[in-house]
């Protein structure tokens, strides 16, 4: 497993003093400003000194050396990342999305459907992304009822993939 965990990401710099958007994928979105130093992929350190919420999930952050507009542009869209170990611990039955990529996807028969890429979300709940043996990457929900087992140690998740409404409508 990864030991850096994705937590957020800086958005557009928020007014001239050096202010920026920082979209927060922690369960409570301010808590990103209290686990100290996080980590971009190249390693830099950004401390955050300051942060309060705008609105949902999104913050507008003051970072240590970040003193005007154009040094808060430079961080836009840098992934930050946190140590496993400065993360809480886990409760039975609890993941990172971290922990999901790589495992293989699989039918409750053992059909193997392909690896998951990417869990992303676009607003209405996380997603699945699963990379086939061959062709494009397919997309399913992240639900108990299309979801109902993931076993991290054996590197697997088991997928029901949803049946369409009806059946006969022609796909687009």
């Amino acid at each position: 497993m990864d030991d850096k965990i994705l937590v957020g990401v800086f958005g557009a710099p928020h007014g001239v003093r050096g202010e920026i958007r920082l979209k927060s994928f922690m369960q409570a979105p301010s808590s990103i400003a209290t686990h100290g130093q996080l980590t971009d992929s190249s390693g830099a350190v950004h401390d955050i000194i300051a942060a309060r919420l705008l609105k949902d999930d999104l913050l507008v952050a003051r970072v240590k050396g970040v003193t005007d507009r154009d040094a808060a542009q430079k961080l836009t869209n840098r992934k930050l990342y946190l140590a496993r170990e400065k993360l809480p611990v886990l409760e039975e039955d609890e993941f990172y999305c971290n922990d999901l990529i790589g495992l293989r996807a699989e039918t409750p028969e053992g059909v193997a459907l392909g690896m998951i890429v990417a869990v992303p979300n676009f607003g209405g709940g996380d997603i699945l992304e699963i990379a086939p043996p061959a062709g494009e990457t397919m997309l399913f929900p992240f639900t108990r009822a299309v979801v109902p087992e993931i076993d991290i140690a054996r590197g697997r998740v088991v997928i029901v993939p949803p049946v369409d409404d009806d059946p006969t409508a022609a796909d687009v």
